[in-house]
């Protein structure tokens, strides 16, 4: 079945199925777990509305790390502070954001590699490091309680903050998506939101639930 049809700017068409997504999240987590990252670890992904981000979010959740989604509207401040304070290890980042990441590692300490997606960059390329992982991988034995997905708040009063969601989130957040989009999903129904995967209202209301119900979403 189709998982995501995807268009870039420049007008480059690609259909992923879901065999295609779990196995690219399957080679992720093999390479993540070959760079370190443990259960628990903050994972940063810097990513537009691509294949990609879904394959980094899967990936990070079986292997019981923490997906940190970063826009890439953020600049070098926003980034710094988030990066700073979670305390990531490791950032998966679109070309375009490459420099500017790279730039801050000096001041994130725990930031230890960058994997760049869709072109050069420093750190490593993210095609090459998939080619070398295996695409079998089984999945951490996490629980509903268990960390999945750290969000930081706008920032209205104060500095953002840092919100722990558990695995449990997705499953609390369908019944509002469902009502609120005409009980998604119908036969045939394709999903598309403009609100960027980096938010909750691209990622939580849009993104996880359509691959969750196993449906097409256009990136």
């Amino acid at each position: 079945a189709v998982a995501i049809h995807y268009e870039d700017e420049a007008g480059a068409r690609a259909t992923w199925t879901y065999a295609q997504l779990v196995a690219a999240a399957n080679r992720l987590a093999n390479a993540l777990a070959a760079l370190g990252v443990a259960r628990g670890d903050r994972v940063a992904i810097v990513l537009p509305q691509r294949p990609e981000t879904a394959v980094a979010h899967l990936a990070i959740y079986q292997l019981g790390a923490v997906a940190m989604p970063l826009s890439l509207l953020f600049g070098p401040d926003a980034l710094e502070y988030r990066l700073q304070d979670s305390g990531a290890v490791v950032a998966v980042v679109d070309s375009s954001a490459a420099g500017t990441v790279d730039a801050l590692r000096a001041r994130c300490p725990a930031l230890r590699t960058l994997i760049v997606v869709g072109g050069g960059g420093p750190g490593e390329a993210w095609d090459a490091l998939l080619a070398r992982a295996s695409d079998r991988h089984a999945p951490a034995d996490t629980a509903a309680s268990d960390p999945a997905l750290l969000i930081y708040t706008s920032g209205t009063t104060g500095p953002p903050k840092g919100a722990l969601m558990p695995h449990s989130a997705l499953i609390g957040n369908l019944p509002g998506f469902v009502a609120s989009q005409d009980w998604f999903p119908q036969p045939g129904d394709v999903f598309w939101s403009p609100a960027d995967w980096a938010w909750t209202g691209g990622l939580m209301d849009a993104l996880l639930p359509t691959l969750y119900f196993g449906f097409p979403i256009v990136g």
